[in-house]
């Protein structure tokens, strides 16, 4: 996103500026700690303007009117009014236990290796991999009561939620060593170092890369400008609510590149080379250099696919997904259409995506998250739904995003199951190991379109966690094998991450959740219900203060009813209720639909849009749970469908009868106003809102369209 990249770039730029301040400066000085020290206010503010970190701080102007009161900004600006940033694309995670890095502010723990944390070196994160982790592919327990099509959403809703982009520099910033080439720890390069005795890296010495994520424009070393005493924190590139933002963006760039504006229909770009017999497909992107999709088994190239998130192509699962909602959103402009043909394209596409919004958040409270957290937590912390706070912070906490939600990470199957109408095996397309659908689209042009790879995640399990067989070698070893110089290790990917966001050990996070804290192997054992794995951490890390928050989480057994351990649960549910409380266009809110229209929405399920969108017309009725073929399943005709006739715009406007019509023109009402645009080729003449006023007059005449060419 190319708001995204200018943040990052603007951020790292200053961060480096004054490093090289500081470090060239205390050759002379050195009992000056840091450039902040050395630089007058004056040029500092020079410093943050010529970098382009300025914009961070100007304020926010949010609009005020019945149109802006409707619809959620494409970066979410000004959800909550007091303070427009909260949520919003491009702003910091937020911490709920302060960050403990090296050094107090910046450096990741872990950075010199024979630094001690309470009282105990931190242990190599491959050897962690290695010794805690590991499952072979040929061994994987199922999860006999949750479908893989479960996980799926796990990681399409953490799409929706967070991302944590890493730095914009493949090299060191002072002296330019590439950090896929280097062991050498220097910013932005953090390298998992191999140990010697590695099976899967047999004598190497190497490291595997590791790219720190983007600082916050005014954190870390840029902190005490800010009065933040230097602590770094993580940028969240996207909003942070439920708002089907992978697939519309989160900046207006990437909005507008996905949209169609060939007509006024309020629909999403397809593609233009290809179909799925004749169901639309993504866009390509436009942008091919350095592209990681890989080529088809002919040798010809397939592009990479664009939507509103970048880790669109990231495997077959995801982009089935994608596909998916682009013809839910186009499926749901035609109707909106049919039903308000005097509706503009924007507002078609806006009504679209509101409803989008609301599918998102119904399926993930009603049938996600209770089976994910259990009942105990969902009393806790998701009792029904009493209103909008704007005192709620919404923001996806730095924690939640780097460790508890990438739970779902140990319940991935090793394989990619393909099946035909039969849900068997599919005879051209057969299953595939799951590092071979990695940035590869064309498996989805040439292979059968979505509806083979949509079948397998219905009709098979997801993995089930064990503590002795934990995350498969497909991402344990394999991970982006076909795209990266070394296959990478999405285990040790995690752990690493935890130390680079500076998160706080597996105990500060049982304390925040007032849960008992482990202090000895006999109290670990407790915990996690296993002897066995208690001292193997206690053997690597020394203490439980050290572990960190991923591995101790997927440690630990689930609650009654859930997916998630004790700590997980915890924290999920608190941000489920953050992320839901404190939305302003929460679908449940009484201002954003009408009861009619909340009634109607109510009949979404995930099957029923997968009926809608596909040529998929047996299926179970509910989606997440796994059941073998036939058992449970049903016909597409006796799934519920959402009733859009509640969206139908009653055009009388109380005391002024109906809204003027104007020729070449659309129209929308909200409360007592219309808003006019023209059609294509049409320019608006006069004002482009009308209000009826209490005397039953319009306060001002309706504007006119007339033809741009004149």
């Amino acid at each position: 996103m190319a708001e995204t990249r200018t943040v990052v770039r603007s951020a790292e730029y200053f961060e480096t500026a004054l490093t090289l301040i500081s470090r060239n400066v205390s050759k002379v000085h050195r009992y000056l700690l840091n450039a902040t020290d050395l630089l007058t206010e004056r040029d500092l503010g020079t410093i943050l303007r010529i970098m382009g970190c300025s914009a961070t701080t100007l304020p926010t102007v949010c609009e005020d009117n019945c149109w802006s009161n409707r619809y959620r900004t494409i970066t979410s600006n000004c959800n909550n009014r007091r303070n427009p940033r909260l949520g919003a694309a491009n702003n910091a995670f937020a911490r709920w236990l302060p960050a403990e890095y090296e050094d107090g502010f910046s450096l990741p723990k872990g950075w010199t290796r024979k630094r001690l944390y309470s009282g105990f070196r931190l242990p190599p994160v491959r050897q962690v991999s290695n010794q805690i982790l590991q499952v072979a592919n040929q061994i994987v327990p199922l999860d006999q009561d949750h479908a893989h099509i479960f996980v799926q959403w796990g990681q399409w809703l953490d799409h929706d939620m967070d991302l944590a982009p890493q730095s914009g520099s493949i090299q060191t910033f002072t002296n330019g060593i590439n950090c896929d080439e280097t062991c050498a720890r220097r910013s932005p390069c953090f390298p998992i170092r191999i140990p010697s005795n590695d099976a899967r890296f047999k004598n190497s010495t190497g490291c595997m890369p590791f790219f720190r994520s983007a600082p916050v424009c005014d954190t870390g070393e840029l902190g005490s400008l800010f009065g933040h005493i230097n602590i770094r924190e993580q940028l969240n590139a996207v909003t942070a609510f439920i708002d089907s933002s992978m697939v519309y963006g989160n900046g207006k760039s990437i909005a507008n590149r996905i949209r169609n504006y060939t007509n006024d229909l309020g629909l999403l770009a397809i593609n233009q080379n290809y179909s799925d017999n004749r169901l639309e497909h993504l866009p390509f992107s436009s942008n091919n250099s350095g592209s990681p999709c890989i080529m088809n088994s002919n040798g010809t190239g397939v592009p990479c696919f664009l939507s509103g998130d970048g880790r669109v192509n990231e495997h077959l699962g995801i982009l089935s997904f994608h596909v998916l909602f682009l013809r839910e959103h186009n499926r749901l402009a035609r109707e909106l259409k049919k039903l308000n043909p005097h509706w503009s394209g924007e507002t078609i596409y806006q009504e679209a995506r509101k409803i989008m919004g609301a599918f998102h958040q119904i399926i993930t409270y009603r049938d996600y998250v209770p089976r994910l957290i259990g009942s105990e937590a969902m009393q806790k912390y998701l009792p029904p739904y009493r209103g909008y706070n704007e005192s709620i912070d919404p923001r996806i906490a730095n924690v939640f995003a780097t460790a508890c939600f990438r739970s779902g990470h140990v319940t991935i199957q090793p394989i990619v199951h393909r099946f035909n109408e039969s849900y068997q095996e599919h005879p051209l397309y057969p299953n595939i190991l799951l590092h071979n659908s990695f940035f590869s689209p064309w498996r989805i042009v040439d292979q059968g379109g979505i509806e083979p790879i949509l079948r397998g995640l219905l009709a098979n399990p997801a993995k089930r966690q064990t503590q002795n067989r934990m995350i498969v070698d497909e991402l344990r070893q394999r991970l982006f094998e076909l795209t990266s110089p070394l296959p990478l290790d999405l285990a040790s990917l995690n752990l690493q991450r935890s130390r680079d966001h500076g998160l706080p050990g597996y105990n500060a996070w049982k304390r925040f959740c007032g849960l008992s804290e482990p202090k000895n192997v006999r109290q670990l054992t407790a915990a996690l219900r296993n002897a066995s794995l208690a001292r193997n951490l206690f053997e690597l890390y020394g203490t439980a203060d050290n572990i960190e928050p991923w591995l101790a989480g997927v440690s630990e057994p689930a609650v009654n009813g859930g997916k998630l351990g004790p700590l997980f649960a915890c924290l999920a549910g608190q941000q489920f209720k953050n992320l839901r409380d404190g939305d302003r266009f929460w679908w449940e809110n009484k201002r954003v639909f009408t009861v009619s229209q909340q009634q109607a929405l109510q009949q979404v399920s995930l099957s029923r849009v997968i009926c809608d969108n596909t040529r998929i017309e047996e299926l179970p009725q509910d989606a997440f749970r796994f059941r073998p073929y036939p058992a449970g399943y049903i016909r597409c005709t006796q799934i519920p469908q959402v009733d859009l006739s509640a969206w139908k715009e009653n055009v009388e406007v109380i005391l002024c009868a109906s809204a003027p019509v104007v020729d070449h023109a659309h129209f929308s009402i909200c409360k007592s106003s219309v808003r006019y645009t023209c059609e294509p080729g049409f320019k608006l003449v006069g004002g482009d809102t009308i209000t009826c006023l209490s005397n039953g007059q319009w306060n001002i005449t309706p504007p006119i369209c007339t033809d741009a060419a004149v």
